[in-house]
């Protein structure tokens, strides 16, 4: 369990808005970076309770665009019930960044520029090996 880890960064969002592609990225180029379900949860600040990012990321997209992206068979009453949920995540997000218009290599890009400007480069010790 990730309890009390501290995290570089917390990807929070609504379903198919980027949040494990981008943290699979930002893992792979040394960041400790979390994609967090909270869209999932009736907890307003579940996602403080499993992690402790140094950075929460808030990664938005649009109905239409989940519903693309992923075939999801969302309600756009379901959807609202996830911006919902999110609020709290939302509130205290250092980055939103609306991931409709960009493609996952653009997102990933946007979050690290904005995570090296915000941490400085990644320690060299949590950068990993060839």
């Amino acid at each position: 369990m990730d309890r009390g880890q501290v995290w570089d960064v917390g990807l929070v969002g609504p379903c198919a808005a980027g949040k494990t592609t981008v943290a699979r990225a930002l893992s792979a180029r040394g960041w400790r970076a979390k994609a967090i379900a909270q869209e999932h949860s009736f907890v307003p600040d579940m996602w403080q309770r499993l992690t402790r990012p140094r950075v929460l990321v808030y990664l938005d997209v649009s109905w239409e665009t989940a519903r693309r992206r992923k075939a999801l068979r969302l309600s756009p009453a379901d959807f609202a019930e996830q911006q919902r949920r999110l609020a709290h995540a939302r509130a205290h997000a250092d980055l939103i960044l609306c991931t409709d218009p960009l493609t996952p290599a653009e997102t990933v890009a946007r979050v690290e520029a904005f995570l090296r400007a915000r941490l400085g480069p990644r320690p060299a010790s949590e950068t990993p090996s060839p």
